[in-house]
């Protein structure tokens, strides 16, 4: 397990802007500027912040679980215990980075469209992280597209 948290933060940290720092309860912390796009605790708890309807879309998909300690909140919780629930932490965490990412790109439209392509989204789960891409003049997105056909 512990080599498999190793890995996590080392891919973690390579994305743009992220910074890695110890976390108050134990661990390592993950933030983009000062936003925490989540935390790994040693015991291979895995602790990401979302809104709370993406955090129910999750659990719905049995894609999270709900956080250990408050489970009434956006929090979720991902337990690794290997190499493949390491791959799925990844995607979870990066899920929460693009939240914050999406808006500081040149063109958010089309590194949504490439990000939920490679992360193989549900239509839910991309309609939801769809709303963090910024508004261009013009722009129609997705759903609202698939509500006009």
């Amino acid at each position: 397990m512990i080599e498999s948290l190793k890995k996590l933060e080392e891919q973690v940290s390579m994305w743009p802007g992220i910074s890695v720092h110890p976390h108050r309860f134990g661990g390592r912390e993950f933030c983009l500027g000062s936003a925490e796009v989540g935390h790994m605790h040693y015991d291979g708890a895995v602790e990401i912040p979302f809104p709370r309807t993406f955090r129910d879309a999750l659990l719905d998909e049995g894609l999270a679980q709900v956080h250990r300690w408050v489970a009434d909140s956006g929090w979720v919780t991902f337990s690794v215990r290997g190499d493949q629930d390491t791959e799925h932490a990844l995607w979870l965490l990066r899920l929460s980075y693009l939240r914050y990412a999406l808006k500081a790109v040149p063109d958010p439209r089309k590194r949504f469209e490439e990000e939920s392509q490679r992360l193989g989204l549900s239509p839910r789960v991309k309609s939801l992280l769809e709303r963090f891409v910024p508004r261009r003049r013009g722009h129609v997105s997705t759903t609202e597209l698939a509500k006009s056909a």
